[in-house]
């Protein structure tokens, strides 16, 4: 559940304790404690990265949780954006820069954080193309 990220370890140890009834603590309990978990991490870890974003790059982030589980090879992010590779990217270096996504492999980009794909998903339910500009910054 918490993709091996300590502050998610924390953060579902400390939801699960608050939610226990009892010793011993059951998976049951950590899976009921799992939506707090996911309100919490939302508003308190995940959107505090996300409203540093502009709007091409939050659209290119969105666009990246659309193609699942990564890491993600940028022609396909290219494709789906309907854009060159090129022109990505600036947007591309400076989600680096940001510590968004970093690069496992030539031609491939990761996001940094776990889950932050699922997050994206919800911030963003539907990205409509004509609201994808990666030209604004």
């Amino acid at each position: 559940m918490t993709k091996g990220y300590p502050y998610f370890l924390q953060e579902w140890g400390y939801q699960t304790w608050n939610q226990a009834k009892g010793s011993p603590i059951t998976f049951q309990t950590v899976q009921e404690a799992t939506g707090t978990v996911i309100k919490r991490l939302d508003k308190n870890f995940f959107k505090v990265r996300f409203d540093r974003l502009t709007a091409s790059e939050k659209n290119f982030l969105r666009e990246m949780a659309r193609l699942g589980a990564g890491p993600y090879k940028t022609g396909g992010i290219a494709d789906l954006l309907n854009q060159k590779i090129t022109s990505l990217t600036t947007v591309r270096a400076k989600l680096i820069k940001k510590g968004m996504i970093y690069s496992p492999s030539h031609g491939e980009v990761a996001f940094t954080v776990p889950l932050f794909d699922e997050f994206m998903i919800r911030a963003i339910p539907n990205l409509e193309p004509e609201t994808c500009c990666l030209h604004s910054t």
